[in-house]
């Protein structure tokens, strides 16, 4: 047995017959000391519930329930992870809700229709970046949960958090940097992975800012998309297609700049002349 008096995850996985799906961006963490520190870097978790996304064999899911989430809702895809979880749900009484389907296709600020929210998961790999995205540009702000705390490729992790002038910033670092404070809490290393990726991973942390600069997120989202989408170019160049010239006057920012160069503040006055 392990830590929570469960199976180790191991045999879980072998006896269901649970081999990771390149085609969902399945990567499994069977550490159990790693999915903890994991569930302890999201912070306090016993007066919030926790929404996961592709729990998989349920590795950090007991983790969250051990280090005392009152309540997890986890949304799978995968129908073969399905008796591993409700394996978890049965040793934890009420607390564990396996909402099988597609994360791409879910209305989280209706999972959980009151009290605080945390989202913690380690994202599949093939739709985390689009997860993270649709999170950080929901309508409503403050948005429906309290922080996020999630896995991702290191590269990806980087972007997230990349501040302007450096190699990584593009349209992640923006939006992430608009809305949260985001930073890096630790790496992890392919070995603690079945099957073991290529790359190394980093957890990354989101807080949303309480009040950030006043924009609209869909026109923030197309400067963003514009600029970056060429980013060796001018910005009169790669903003020519959304009235460049005209945005460039008003907002008095230099059209020979090129996107990775503008801070958040300037790419919000941007959107905001649109």
């Amino acid at each position: 047995m392990s830590l929570d008096g469960l199976p180790p995850l191991r045999e879980v996985i072998e006896r269901h017959g649970l081999q990771a799906k390149k085609s969902l961006g399945q990567n499994f963490l069977l550490d159990l000391n790693l999915t903890g520190k994991i569930a302890r870097a999201a912070g306090d978790l016993s007066a919030c519930t926790v929404i996961e996304v592709g729990p998989g064999p349920g590795g950090l899911t007991r983790a969250l329930l051990m280090n005392g989430a009152t309540r997890v809702v986890a949304i799978e895809r995968d129908e073969r992870c399905l008796e591993a979880l409700a394996e978890v749900s049965a040793h934890y009484p009420g607390r564990l809700e396996v909402i099988p389907g597609d994360a791409l296709k879910t209305d989280f600020a209706a999972l959980v229709p009151s009290g605080p929210v945390k989202i913690v998961a380690n994202l599949p790999y093939n739709i985390g970046t689009e997860l993270l995205v649709r999170w950080l540009t929901v309508a409503e702000w403050p948005p429906f949960y309290e922080s996020m705390t999630l896995m991702f490729q290191r590269e990806v992790a980087q972007r997230i958090v990349a501040k302007p002038g450096t190699e990584a910033y593009g349209r992640l670092g923006v939006l992430a940097g608009w809305r949260t404070l985001a930073k890096i809490v630790f790496d992890v290393p392919p070995q603690a992975f079945t099957p073991p990726p290529k790359v190394t991973s980093s957890v990354v942390q989101l807080i949303p800012r309480e009040n950030p600069l006043p924009a609209d997120v869909r026109k923030l989202g197309r400067i963003t998309e514009a600029a970056f989408g060429q980013r060796r170019k001018m910005l009169r160049q790669s903003l020519k297609g959304i009235e460049g010239a005209r945005l460039l006057e008003a907002t008095g920012i230099d059209g020979t700049r090129r996107a990775e160069t503008l801070d958040i503040a300037e790419f919000v006055a941007l959107a905001n002349a649109l």
